[in-house]
């Protein structure tokens, strides 16, 4: 997908609604590791990521996208989904300045067309171009207020190599969740 379709790709929705979220607990301070348990919220939330200023019309004015990919699903002609690939970007911090790795930037799918395949599609359309490109490791960010990001990642034969519990400041009860899967595994 050129980038001149964002703007299509934009109108894909990414808010979600969290009923549950991933409590870190640490054993012995951190030293003893991390535990995830799944809790239920006693009020549930919305999040919304391109109201957060993150949406995708703002990233060519952010960074460099002419080497990144962008797919985007359509079903009878509307925008469904999309995906997009972060890559040989020295300003995105997310790349650790490795020439090995590709980042999935983004991934989005209708509310109403969930739980139908369209997620998959799109990541299987990313993870090949990833590999076709010859990248090494795709790195994947979630939240822990996102179970079912997690659950997916997890299905797709990610590992969980990160949390960085106090990643977000404007956010403090959220944490970042790095997610990589070995692209010649």
């Amino acid at each position: 997908m050129p980038t001149a379709q964002l703007e299509a790709y934009g109108q894909v929705p990414i808010v979600f609604q969290t009923e549950r979220v991933l409590q870190i607990r640490p054993l012995e301070n951190g030293l003893g590791g991390l535990v995830l348990d799944e809790v239920p919220l006693a009020r549930p939330f919305l999040i919304d990521f391109d109201a957060r200023g993150e949406a995708p019309a703002t990233w060519p004015k952010a960074f460099d996208v002419s080497r990144w990919a962008f797919f985007l699903a359509r079903q009878h002609g509307r925008p469904v989904g999309g995906a997009t690939i972060a890559v040989r970007t020295p300003e995105l911090r997310m790349l650790e300045g490795r020439s090995d790795l590709a980042v999935l930037w983004d991934i989005r799918v209708d509310p109403e067309c969930r739980r139908e395949g369209v997620g998959t599609l799109l990541w299987d359309r990313a993870v090949g171009w990833a590999r076709d490109e010859g990248f090494r490791w795709l790195k994947v960010e979630s939240q822990n207020t996102n179970p079912d990001a997690c659950r997916f990642y997890i299905r797709q034969g990610c590992v969980l190599g990160a949390i960085h519990r106090f990643a977000y400041p404007d956010y403090p009860d959220e944490a970042m969740l790095l997610w990589y899967l070995d692209l010649a595994g």
